[in-house]
């Protein structure tokens, strides 16, 4: 019987695993961590801000640059990082780039009272979407809101069809705290699973749907973009599964160290390297995808020596 969570006993997370695994994680140096690539897992480093988000914007770019009429293709992108997104209107728009035959796919959206939050709500996904890039890019160029994929309560069949209807190129995330990208976190620790987390083969066969949120996600969500206010902030969301995930030809992660800790980004690298996949550690689950990148800044590695301050 694996030990019980040391932040949220009743739930599996990262605190369940054996300690030398912990232990060699966080030995890992900003150097070691280039050295953890891979074939099918490739680590970048970026030296500025500027670099690490504008080569972010560029994977939308790229997705929709390959997109024609017969060949439609896009990219599933997250909220958080968002600093990316006015990126692309401005890309878009400077360089007159004709994006019409693109497709975009968003990560998650919040799920209140038995449906996802109205594009009014200060939280909503799809607002943040909307008003940081695609009401930015010019008509002439924008792809048609049937285009646009966003999570709804009433959709997720759709959703997961339309994956086969146009190809991602390009699924791009984050990594938060608890270890999940898009709002994939670990499962509570009851029923068959109350002795042993999911096998990574019963996960990934999760696709689109409402989630239960570990509370390490919903205390981050609360400092990242609430003030602070947990209670404000929803325990369900709508997410992307892993099947949707297995269905974008290459995954990329970025780590600017605003979302995740110095721990944490180094654990999920190690894990992908090690082909150590654990649902406990949802990001692990990426070691069996194909082509998986980690996108670093530097000045957000940090260090994970204890110090007072």
């Amino acid at each position: 019987m694996r030990r019980e969570s040391r932040v949220a006993p009743g739930w599996w997370d990262y605190t369940t695993l054996d300690d030398e695994l912990l232990n060699d994680a966080a030995r890992i140096s900003a150097e070691d961590l280039v050295a953890l690539s891979r074939p099918g897992f490739t680590v970048r480093i970026y030296e500025t801000l500027e670099s690490f988000y504008v080569a972010e914007a560029l994977e939308y770019v790229w997705a929709w640059r390959h997109a024609t009429e017969s060949d439609p293709t896009g990219i599933c992108g997250p909220i958080g990082p968002t600093e990316q997104l006015p990126l692309v209107a401005q890309i878009v728009n400077d360089l007159e780039m004709d994006v019409r035959d693109g497709h975009f796919w968003a990560m998650d959206e919040w799920y209140v009272d038995g449906a996802e939050v109205s594009r009014s709500h200060p939280l909503s996904f799809a607002k943040a979407d909307l008003d940081l890039c695609f009401r930015r890019i010019d008509k002439r160029y924008r792809m048609p809101d049937s285009h646009l994929h966003f999570l709804t309560a009433d959709n997720l069949a759709e959703y997961t069809r339309s994956y086969d209807l146009a190809r991602c190129l390009i699924m791009q995330g984050g990594q938060g705290e608890v270890k999940h990208w898009a709002f994939n976190d670990p499962p509570k620790r009851e029923g068959k699973h109350r002795e042993e987390p999911p096998s990574p083969a019963e996960y990934r066969k999760l696709a689109a749907r409402v989630v239960d949120l570990h509370p390490m996600t919903v205390i981050q969500n609360a400092r990242t973009s609430g003030g602070g206010v947990v209670t404000k902030v929803p325990s369900q969301a709508l997410s992307v599964g892993p099947l949707e995930t297995w269905k974008a030809e290459t995954v990329s992660i970025w780590h600017a160290g605003t979302h995740d800790n110095p721990f944490g980004m180094r654990l999920t690298a190690l894990m992908i390297s090690k082909r150590a996949a654990d649902a406990a550690v949802p990001m692990s689950l990426l070691a069996d995808h194909p082509n998986v990148r980690f996108n670093f800044f530097r000045g957000g590695i940090g260090s994970t020596e204890a110090e007072m301050h």
